[in-house]
């Protein structure tokens, strides 16, 4: 945002010596070469303006390390990549998730702690991840992800390697730690998003465990012209938003074009929800909205609590791609720095940007003057 107001206060300030030197009489050459100069140094301010990466902060020696593993997600990752043999190796006590029938997934990380446990980890959906997360952020215990998930998303923004579980075992050879936010609505966690209105309806769907990509992309701009919905109303720290018909609110914002919450998050230590609003009229706006080609019915912002409010007393709720029923009004907060992430040291998400190349001044100036529309039929004489 700095860089937006420089590059402003760089376009007044050449204004402010273009006029008087335009009522000087000194035009032409001397005051475009002052335009091209604020535009060049404007245009290499945004052009590099990037995220800085997350810092990483030392990992510390870990005795007892526990992990639950749930055999069913993805496909049964945890099985065709061995996972528990490999951790159970380098020393981690493993319990398998058989089914309903056992303890919750809660009970089984306190449990753990109370015996002694000094890392937690899970191999499984993010909705698991997300719990056990939050035994570890409560013990201040570093927390490991194995992406043996569907889709992975946390360990995406993570920068592990979703196509090799199993890399993320390195985390405990040769692992650092980061400090990442965590999400928690109506005192629950979640380590992606919330999703609310036509969102929710998407995540209830049959389609969305099987591709949830798709099914979003599919489902959204229909559901999005249909009437009769209970009404929403969402807050969003003080600003008020009537009647969307879905809102998304994320741990962390997602990059300025993902309205899906399907995409990447630059950074997971901002200390802000994320929050998308959408309200159209049809079909055909959704359409748009979602093609980009207009932004209206749109509403982008972060924050640091929203609360979503209806006419009934529940609502659905998608709650890290896991569709429950809660009790409006529906309180969404963020615990900045929660959880400590131990990941491997090497990630394949993670890559250093390439130190920019500046170009001599004169270089930029003459590729302005070059892409300009300006002609120059004889240079004036100054004066």
């Amino acid at each position: 945002e700095s860089r937006w107001w420089a590059w402003a206060a760089c376009l007044a300030v050449t204004a402010a010596i273009v006029v008087p030197l335009a009522e000087a009489g000194l035009r032409g050459v001397v005051a475009l070469l002052l335009v091209a100069v604020a535009v060049a140094c404007g245009r290499r301010a945004l052009r590099h303006a990037r995220p800085a990466p997350q810092p990483v902060f030392p990992a510390v020696p870990v005795r007892h390390p526990f992990f639950v593993m749930n055999p069913r997600s993805g496909g049964g990752k945890v099985v065709r990549f061995d996972l528990q043999r490999k951790a159970e190796e380098l020393g981690a006590e493993v319990v398998l998730l058989s089914g309903p029938q056992q303890l919750d997934v809660t009970e089984l990380a306190e449990r753990a702690v109370e015996r002694g446990a000094d890392l937690l980890g899970v191999a499984g959906g993010d909705g698991t991840q997300a719990l056990v997360a939050a035994v570890a952020a409560e013990h201040r215990l570093p927390f490991v992800v194995i992406s043996a998930g569907t889709r992975n998303h946390f360990a995406l923004d993570l920068g592990l390697d979703r196509e090799d579980p199993a890399a993320g075992l390195d985390a405990l050879r040769d692992g650092v730690e980061l400090r990442v936010d965590l999400g928690r609505i109506n005192g629950w966690p979640f380590v992606n998003n919330a999703s609310f209105g036509v969102y929710a309806e998407v995540v209830r769907s049959p389609q969305y465990r099987a591709d949830k990509t798709a099914t979003v992309l599919q489902m959204l701009p229909d559901l999005l012209g249909e009437q009769g919905r209970p009404g929403l109303r969402a807050h969003i720290d003080t600003e008020t938003v009537e009647g969307p018909q879905a809102v998304l609110v994320s741990n962390g914002p997602y990059a300025f074009d993902d309205l899906a919450g399907m995409g990447r998050r630059p950074r997971l230590d901002s200390g802000r929800l994320g929050v998308v609003a959408i309200s159209v009229s049809n079909a055909r706006q959704a359409v748009g909205l979602f093609r980009r080609t207009h932004d209206r019915g749109l509403l982008q912002r972060t924050a640091t609590e929203v609360v979503v409010d209806a006419d009934v007393p529940e609502i659905p709720v998608g709650v890290d791609g896991e569709s429950v029923m809660l009790s409006t009004p529906v309180r969404c907060t963020i615990s900045t720095g929660a959880l400590r992430v131990r990941v491997p040291r090497n990630r394949p998400g993670v890559r250093v940007p390439p130190a920019p190349r500046f170009r001599p001044i004169a270089e930029d100036i003459v590729a302005e003057l070059n892409s300009s529309d300006l002609t120059f039929r004889r240079i004036p004489r100054l004066q």
